[in-house]
């Protein structure tokens, strides 16, 4: 190619990228319209590693994460019944909490799990209690028991003697009991009442080394455990993952047929209680020709076929659903150090699909009619790791990384939702479809209280290349006449950004104190401009901003 006609192609391109940002995008909201309550469905959160939570950067960023929430944040680990010293690794956690004396009678030891659950009380957050995995001394299969996994090792390698069903499933609800009845003396029966109790984790892949038959039998001791020591404990199931491929499937379809249908293993009668329904939803990313491109198609497709699944029973229909995980893959400790499709982590990809996936859960559920009470974020943060080694945590090394300003964001949406007409929205159909690969999707969110309008807007696309900005024309009406302070808040390359601060600094590992405290305020959710009085034209408020691509804007109105 001559210089010429290179010269021609690089203008050209300009030309179209500047022509394509220049096209506005015309978002209307009406705050006449309240389409229904908008439920905090975000304000829920877990992770892998139990004996993180009472670490220190663990306690600094769940105070950040209550911090954003209007309601109490719920938050779900694993491994609280797993055998061990409490020292945290990547994918491994215990509480040492049963154990057995030399003649095979039980000892319990609260001390751990009280040490978790006092951390969640004391910033006024919710266990979502999962009630897992096997201590090694009623494990059917006890050896090997502890893995010692790492990034680039086989995954299936830490499913060890922890996933296997009890040799006693009498001890086994045995133990479910006592520490049910041990936290009601402890934290009180109203405290304990406000919790959610689930049985197992991904019981359809290797985290449940047994048959569909033996995890519902689990399931039966373990609820009949719950209820026995709190009758009105909430307890549900079945967090088994994928529900869009046909196995997965399956499970989840024989799980809720067992509780509605099926033989009692305890009490030999029809059915099991089942308080609320569970299930997984990832996404997959792929690494192509040197770039990330995510897989949000996946992760709607989990959520639709799992709530078509509940939707098509009628005795579990109305429950409230939980989305034990829901998240752009699978796995938080997978570093992309060693796993370069999860390079999406650090920066404005995790951010932006965050704010453009989220609605979408709400989307989905309204399709289908389901109750949808939350969607658990599995990202939490990474004790004495590498500043921003690419795992999928909200903070690192305490400092707060740009997709936590989007759950702030998020955070400050209460009330009711409210009707948006968005013709640069990607529908719902195309996204199930291939996801966000053609053209970006700008998307809105609004709502609105008794004194306050919210507005949430993306740019996002599936593809980590960069591509030209959006300029929105933004119209709000049906707003009361008068004055009213406007906040633009701004999650993109310059604002509520950590890393491309970190960057800037060199990417020090040992930040001096004055960089720490600089990027401590870079985690923090920015204000794009000044907050601003404005007055409503008949109940109308027009806006024009620029939104960067992976840029994520929210605007708020109060009065």
């Amino acid at each position: 190619m001559t210089k010429q006609r290179l010269l021609l192609l690089t203008l050209c391109t300009a030309a179209l990228a500047l022509q394509a940002a220049a096209q506005p995008v015309s978002i209307q909201v009406d705050a006449a319209k309240r389409t229904g309550p908008l439920p905090p469905v975000w304000s829920f959160f877990g992770h892998d590693e139990p004996n993180y939570t009472y670490m220190k950067d663990g306690k600094k960023l769940l105070s950040e994460i209550s911090a954003l929430s209007p309601v109490p944040v719920y938050v779900r680990v694993h491994s609280l019944l797993v055998t061990g010293d409490g020292k945290a690794a990547l994918k491994w956690g215990s509480t040492n909490a049963y154990t057995e004396d030399a003649s095979g009678k039980p000892v319990y030891d609260w001390s751990i799990t009280d040490r978790i659950f006092d951390t969640y009380v004391e910033r006024k957050m919710k266990p979502l209690v999962q009630i897992g995995f096997m201590p090694q001394a009623l494990s059917s299969h006890p050896e090997p028991y502890r893995h010692h996994w790492k990034p680039g090792d086989n995954y299936n390698n830490i499913y060890t003697g922890w996933a296997y069903p009890p040799k006693d499933y009498a001890k086994w609800a045995e133990l479910v009991y006592q520490w049910v009845q041990h936290c009601v003396g402890k934290y009180g029966k109203p405290e304990v009442e406000s919790w959610l109790w689930e049985v197992w984790n991904e019981p359809n892949i290797g985290y449940w080394k047994g048959t569909p038959e033996e995890y519902q039998r689990l399931y039966d001791y373990s609820v009949d455990a719950v209820k026995r020591a709190l009758p009105s404990a909430r307890v549900g199931g079945a967090d088994s993952t994928g529900p869009a491929s046909p196995a997965a499937a399956a499970f989840l379809r024989g799980f809720l047929e067992h509780v509605v249908h099926g033989k009692n293993y305890v009490s030999g009668k029809t059915g099991s209680p089942l308080d609320f329904v569970s299930f997984h939803a990832k996404g997959s990313p792929k690494f192509v020709e040197g770039n990330v491109v995510m897989g949000s198609e996946n992760q709607l497709r989990d959520l639709a076929k799992g709530f078509e699944i509940v939707a098509s029973i009628p005795e579990v229909k109305g429950k409230p659903l939980i989305i034990g995980e829901s998240d752009p893959e699978g796995c938080a400790a997978c570093s992309s150090r060693v796993y370069p499709q999860n390079a999406y982590r650090n920066g404005l990809m995790y951010s932006s699909y965050t704010a453009a996936v989220m609605p979408r859960h709400l989307d989905l559920a309204g399709k289908y009619g389901v109750n949808l009470l939350g969607a658990v974020t599995w990202a939490f943060e990474f004790e004495d790791q590498p500043y921003f080694d690419g795992f999928r945590d909200l903070a690192t090394n305490g400092i707060d990384k740009p997709v936590l300003s989007v759950f702030r964001m998020l955070g400050m949406m209460t009330g009711d939702r409210l009707a948006v007409e968005n013709s640069a929205a990607v529908s719902l159909e195309s996204m199930l479809a291939s996801g966000v690969k053609a053209a970006p999707d700008v998307h809105a969110m609004a709502s609105l209280d008794a004194h306050s309008a919210a507005v949430l807007i993306s740019n996002y696309h599936d593809s980590a290349r960069p591509g030209p900005p959006a300029t929105i024309d933004l119209a709000v009406s049906g707003l009361p006449p008068g004055r009213m302070l406007m906040e633009h808040f701004r999650v993109d390359d310059e604002h509520s950004n950590s890393y491309e601060l970190w960057k800037k600094m060199g990417s020090p590992q040992k930040p001096t104190p004055e960089q720490y405290g600089q990027l401590e305020a870079a985690g923090q959710l920015q204000l794009l401009e000044s907050p601003r009085w404005t007055t409503t034209q008949d109940g109308r408020i027009r806006l024009t901003l620029v939104l960067p691509r992976h840029g994520v804007s929210l605007i708020r109105l109060t009065w």
